[in-house]
C-alpha cells in the first residue's frame, strides 16, 4: 500500500542527517556519526579475545564507522550489502546495540527497493526484524518505529492489495507513534509517510486524499526542498483533479538542489518527475 520510497527525506536541508537520526531534537535520517546509548556505554567485563572476530568496543566501533562509509555509497549494491552485513554482525555481538539495529533496518529497506524481485521479501523481512529489535531496545526513540513502518509499507507494496490491507493498521500505528515521540523526525518523513498512507489506502478503509494533502504539506514545513514530498504531493493533487498544481509540484522536484547526503534518492525522484511531466505534455 505504501511506496518503497516513503522513508527517504530527499531534497536539500540545513539539518545534518549524519547526526539527527539518533538525537530526537533534530529531524533528519541516516548517519555516519551517531552515538547510541548501546554504542557508548562501557562493558563491565571484557570477553576472551578472538583473533578471528575482534570483540573490543573500539574494533566494533570501527566496523560501524566502516558500515556508515559503505552505506554512503549505497548506489553500489555490493556496498549496501556489506554495510548491512556489518550492522548485522554488530547486532549479533551485542543484541542491545540500538544504533546497529535501526541502521540495519534502514539498509534492508534500501536493499529491498533496489534488488532483484526474488530477494525483495527477504530484504524487507530482515528490515522489519531489525526494526522490531530497535523498537524493543529503545521504545521511546523514533527510529525503530519509523523503519518498521517503512519496511512494512514497502513489503505491502510488493505483495498487492491484500497484503496492503493486512499491514495498513500496523503501518499507521507505527507512524503515529513516531509523531507522538518526535514530530518532524527525519525531515518530516513520518508526516510524509502518513500522507502517502492516506493516498494509497482506499477510502472504505480509512484513506483520504484531503488528509494526504494535509500531511504532505506538513512534511514540507520540515524540509521545503524534499523531492519525495513534492512528488507525493503532486500525485495526490492529480488524484484530486488539480492538474496545474500537480505539474508545479513535479517541477519543484526537478528544480530542487541535490542534497549531498541524499543524492541517490534525489536523482531517482527527479527522474520520475521528468517522466511524469513528459507523459502529461
Amino acid at each position: 500500500m505504501l511506496t518503497a520510497g516513503l522513508a527517504f527525506p530527499g531534497g536539500s536541508s540545513n539539518a545534518n542527517p549524519t547526526e539527527a537520526a539518533s538525537h530526537q531534537e533534530h529531524p533528519a535520517e541516516a548517519g555516519s556519526h551517531e552515538t547510541s546509548p548501546a554504542h557508548s556505554r562501557a562493558h563491565s567485563s571484557a570477553p576472551t579475545p578472538d583473533l578471528q572476530r575482534p570483540t573490543s568496543q573500539e574494533n566494533r566501533a570501527g566496523s560501524v564507522t566502516e558500515a556508515d562509509r559503505l552505506y554512503a555509497a549505497r548506489e553500489d549494491p555490493a556496498s549496501a550489502a556489506r554495510a548491512a552485513a556489518l550492522w548485522a554482525d554488530a547486532l549479533e555481538r551485542d543484541p542491545q546495540d540500538f544504533e546497529s539495529a535501526w541502521k540495519l533496518a534502514r539498509a534492508q529497506f534500501w536493499i529491498g527497493g533496489h534488488t532483484v524481485e526474488t530477494n525483495v521479501r527477504d530484504a524487507f523481512d530482515a528490515g522489519m526484524s531489525a526494526a522490531r529489535k530497535a523498537a524493543a531496545i529503545a521504545p521511546d526513540r523514533p527510529e525503530g518505529h519509523f523503519w518498521l513502518a517503512a519496511n512494512m509499507g514497502a513489503l505491502a507494496e510488493t505483495q498487492g492489495m491484500r497484503a496492503g490491507l493486512q499491514y495498513r493498521g500496523a503501518i499507521r500505528d507505527e507512524l503515529q507513534r513516531v509523531l507522538a515521540i518526535q514530530p518532524g523526525f527525519l525531515q518530516g518523513s513520518a508526516e510524509r509517510a502518513l500522507g502517502r498512507w492516506y493516498y494509497k489506502v482506499p477510502g472504505l478503509f480509512g484513506g483520504s486524499k484531503k488528509k494526504s494533502e494535509e500531511y504532505l504539506r506538513r512534511a514540507l514545513t520540515f524540509n521545503p526542498q524534499s523531492t519525495i514530498s513534492h512528488f507525493f504531493l503532486a500525485e495526490t493533487l492529480e488524484a484530486m483533479d488539480r492538474d496545474r498544481e500537480a505539474r508545479e509540484e513535479y517541477q519543484r522536484v526537478i528544480d530542487a538542489p541535490l542534497d549531498p547526503d541524499w543524492t541517490p534518492e534525489d536523482r531517482e525522484w527527479k527522474t520520475k518527475a521528468r517522466a511524469a511531466l513528459e507523459q502529461r505534455h
